[in-house]
């Protein structure tokens, strides 16, 4: 066989019709303009890594807060560019080659992504919680976090004053990988997306500087089970190629609901295969819920929180979470419209046992990064509601939640790392006994943030579980609807009784210290308090926008 006809034949069935002679090549064609947040966070990532290579050391530190802030608020203008340009509206469509959807959701969801991790990077950049070590300025993260914990290199590299500043590039790949997940229009770009920002998230869970062991426990679990959702994932993506011969998110829709014409004969055996379609769902459905920690794929969530670097126990508890719920309301709105049926049984009993297990096993937990990770669940069901109710106004709601929420648990982190001891972080509960007596402010301030997560009024947990549960009662869901609030009251005990320690207990006389933290960690409570108040206070506009961001584009 000649070479012409294997390149003739190898062209076809790679889907390219091989060009007869003197015809040119049509390039793909690339929105560069419409991809910019991404390919700016990616850019400077990328730079980031090259200043660890060549960038003398002492210099490091600033150089990559500088440039990791920067991009990442080049990023959200782009984003806010956008919205302005009206992509998330009449201009909406489908970029890359049909990779990417540029949408009212993914612009909304690509901003929040954006805010909540410039303020967790705040909190990564903070150099005045631990004392000075050998004359040099700590953060959170391990000195060489190549070194085996309590080994003669770390200790020398401790002596040497070096810092992990490694963070920022993979912080940055992080939120390239979240900006991608909830905009995918394919099944294979969202796989790749979910490999971008969870490799990252593995690492930055292995770097704490106390409590090293835990740390890489927490980065080890993380990384086992998180390999095996996306091993669930892919299988399922697998089966439903097999089902409808694309993944391309629109094809699959047409092949569910039947308006597909032309079937390819290679496919014809499987297409509309049944099964293949409701395994093949289920596993992805069992990959995207993994990354929001919803019951029973939540086992995860508890370990990883408590021992990863608080500073990345919050961004990941935020931004996972907001990419994870875009991926997911996107495969259920645009990819699986014509299985509602068949999804929301399902996700009804995911709904229910991810509120009452989290409210339920929080009331036991003894350490604050641990209640705050159980917490995280039973938001994880509260959302869900949201999602289950199949209606424009269930999408808005679910965003407004996401955006609400986010803000709270990063600063909630936040204020976490203030309250130390000879050991470093005080988590454990008894040691926060009276700590609205030693410092009110920080104890005020951390007992806004609870309220929020139990949904008090005037907060903007109130106004986000409001939305959700009227969108679901709206939608059909009114029992779960009934569930939501139970464990809503379940969930209020251990606030409140955490807010009860704070101001109504003795404090005791070898109890933690307050750090004064730096304006960054600063500004991420300020701006976490501003946003739960004013979402609270004064919410209609944000429902407005969350309203208008809530159509997707096939």
């Amino acid at each position: 066989m000649s070479a012409t006809a294997v390149h003739s034949l190898w062209t076809t069935a790679g889907g390219v019709i091989s060009a007869a002679p003197g015809e040119r090549f049509t390039a793909p064609v690339i929105e560069y303009r419409q991809l910019m947040p991404v390919l700016i966070v990616i850019g400077v990532a990328v730079v980031g890594v090259l200043v660890e290579a060549f960038v003398p050391r002492r210099f490091r530190y600033y150089t990559q807060v500088f440039l990791a802030v920067v991009a990442i608020a080049a990023a959200f203008a782009a984003v806010v560019g956008l919205a302005a340009g009206g992509h998330g509206t009449t201009k909406a469509g489908i970029a890359a080659m049909g990779a990417i959807a540029i949408d009212g959701p993914t612009l909304f969801l690509q901003g929040t992504i954006l805010l909540t991790a410039l303020v967790a990077v705040f909190t990564f950049a903070e150099r005045r919680l631990d004392p000075a070590s050998h004359g040099s300025h700590v953060d959170s993260f391990a000195a060489q976090a190549a070194s085996v914990p309590g080994s003669e290199s770390e200790q020398a590299a401790v002596r040497a004053g070096f810092t992990t500043t490694e963070v920022y590039p993979l912080v940055l790949f992080s939120v390239a990988g979240m900006l991608v997940f909830p905009a995918a229009n394919d099944l294979l770009t969202l796989f790749v997306a979910l490999e971008v920002f969870s490799l990252p998230l593995y690492l930055l869970c292995a770097v704490a500087r106390r409590k090293r062991l835990m740390s890489q426990e927490a980065a080890v679990k993380y990384f086992l089970l998180g390999a095996f959702s996306s091993a669930f994932l892919l299988f399922g993506i697998a089966l439903l190629y097999g089902y409808a011969g694309s993944v391309s998110y629109a094809t699959i829709a047409h092949v569910v609901d039947g308006s597909v014409t032309n079937v390819d004969p290679a496919l014809a055996a499987t297409m509309g295969n049944d099964a293949l379609l409701l395994i093949g769902g289920a596993m992805i459905l069992t990959g995207l819920l993994f990354k929001v920690g919803a019951v029973p794929f939540h086992m995860w969530t508890p370990d990883v929180y408590q021992g990863a670097p608080t500073p990345v126990t919050g961004f990941m508890a935020a931004a996972t979470k907001v990419a994870a719920f875009g991926a997911l309301l996107r495969l259920l709105y645009v990819v699986l419209p014509g299985l509602t049926w068949d999804w929301r049984p399902v996700m009804w009993a995911v709904a229910i046992v991810t509120m009452l297990g989290g409210a339920v096993v929080a009331i036991t937990q003894t350490d604050i990064k641990r209640l705050l990770a159980y917490s995280s669940i039973a938001h994880a069901g509260f959302i869900l509601a949201g999602v289950i109710a199949a209606t424009p106004e269930g999408v808005s709601s679910v965003l407004f939640y996401l955006g609400a929420y986010s803000f709270v648990t990063v600063g909630a982190f936040a204020v976490v790392t203030l309250v130390r001891d000879a050991g470093g972080e005080a988590t454990h509960l008894s040691k926060w006994a009276g700590l609205g007596r030693r410092s009110p402010l920080v104890a005020a301030v951390f007992a806004v943030f609870l309220l929020a997560f139990a949904g008090i009024p005037l907060t903007s947990g109130f106004s986000g579980k409001f939305a959700v549960f009227k969108a679901a009662a709206d939608g059909g869901a009114a029992g779960l609807v009934v569930v939501g609030v139970i464990s809503s009251a379940i969930a209020a005990f251990f606030y409140i009784r955490v807010i009860v320690l704070m101001f109504f207990s003795e404090p005791k006389a070898d109890g933690p210290s307050v750090a004064v933290p730096s304006p960054l960690t600063m500004t991420t409570i300020a701006v976490g308090v501003a946003v739960t108040l004013v979402l609270g206070l004064a919410p209609q506009y944000f429902l407005d926008l969350a309203g208008q961001a809530g159509v997707f584009v096939r």
